[in-house]
């Protein structure tokens, strides 16, 4: 399996005996990617989809620890990371019940309504937020340069069935935003919780989960520190 990691790539712990590769040359995930794997409502026979998939840490972290996940489709616009993302499964020998599809959000074919499930760690700032030196792949990662947050939660609605979940990340100062596009889109916040980096500190990440078509009446959960700074 030697052959399928590439030059400045990596196998780091995925989950028990199972890897992921990371890359030097390309964003490394963290742990609010983590923590959304671990929030997600995961239910036996769903077929889920990971949107802005990066190396695929989320959906694979997602399906290790819902091995009865049916299958798993991970959408990635940069072709390095989908591909990184292809290996991983192969190395794992997922690659029955992963795909790996690279492809800007706005151009995926087919799907409609194909999803029990969508997750989402997307770029949390907009365009005009902040300088910063990064690189590009830094830059998609980060910034809503190839995608907006109602793009995403609008697409994610056309691909999911009726009933289905959406489960995203994103920054607390977003909330009103990430709320919003989620009533527009039809997909109706159900559960909603806080993540802090210290004990009684003040939020930096919220984890929503929403139906689509679903009735209102959102469950807050108590805020909790994030502690999946390691898998």
């Amino acid at each position: 399996m030697e052959h399928l990691v590439k030059e400045g790539e990596r196998k780091e712990v995925l989950f028990a005996d199972k890897i992921i590769l990371q890359s030097e040359n390309y964003y490394r995930f963290t742990s609010d990617a983590v923590a959304l794997s671990r929030f997600a409502t995961v239910k036996a026979g769903d077929s889920v989809a990971d949107f802005c998939a990066g190396c695929g840490i989320v959906g694979l972290h997602a399906m290790c620890l819902n091995p009865r996940i049916a299958h798993l489709t991970l959408f990635e616009l940069q072709e390095p990371l989908s591909d990184m993302s292809r290996r991983t499964a192969e190395i794992n020998g997922d690659s029955e019940r992963v795909t790996a599809v690279c492809t800007p959000l706005q151009k995926i074919e087919g799907f409609n309504g194909a999803f029990d499930l969508v997750l989402c760690n997307p770029p949390y700032f907009k365009l005009s937020d902040g300088e910063g030196k990064q690189t590009e792949s830094e830059l998609l990662a980060k910034k809503e340069v190839a995608i907006t947050l109602a793009e995403i939660v609008e697409i994610a609605s056309k691909k999911l069935r009726f009933g289905g979940r959406f489960a995203m990340c994103h920054i607390a100062e977003r909330l009103v935003d990430v709320l919003t596009c989620m009533r527009q889109a039809k997909i109706e916040p159900k559960r909603l919780q806080f993540l802090a980096r210290k004990e009684g500190g003040e939020p930096y990440l919220l984890l929503v989960e929403g139906v689509k078509g679903g009735k209102p009446g959102l469950k807050m959960q108590p805020t909790e520190v994030n502690r999946c700074s390691t898998l």
